[in-house]
């Protein structure tokens, strides 16, 4: 598990806990099989990556994702600018992710 988060994780973990996406239970540096995930709807299956925009290891999130999706998971990914700079498309994703029909259900605290 990494030390610290970056400020882009910090932002939407504060979106994303206790519930206040749909009411699903999001959890945060979760181990899954060989990696661990930024965040992470188990019930859903649904795993949301974080990543910086020099992300250094385009083949190891590709090996990542393939070795999740042939398990079953969705992968959502976004760039720590889009983060920032969109936390409310982000979480418009997520949403419709997770089936929401309507953006109007994303709320944050």
């Amino acid at each position: 598990m990494r030390r610290s988060p970056t400020p882009a994780e910090v932002a939407l973990w504060r979106a994303l806990r206790a519930g206040s996406l749909l009411g699903w239970k999001i959890r945060r540096q979760v181990p899954v099989g060989p990696f661990i995930l930024d965040f992470a709807i188990l019930s859903a299956s649904l795993a949301i990556e974080v990543d910086g925009e020099s992300h250094a290891e385009p083949a190891y999130d590709a090996q990542r994702t393939s070795w999740l999706e042939a398990r079953e998971w969705r992968v959502l990914r976004f760039t720590n600018s889009e983060v920032l700079s969109n936390l409310d498309g982000v979480l418009v994703t997520i949403a419709s992710a997770l089936g929401a029909k309507s953006a109007s259900v994303v709320s944050q605290p």
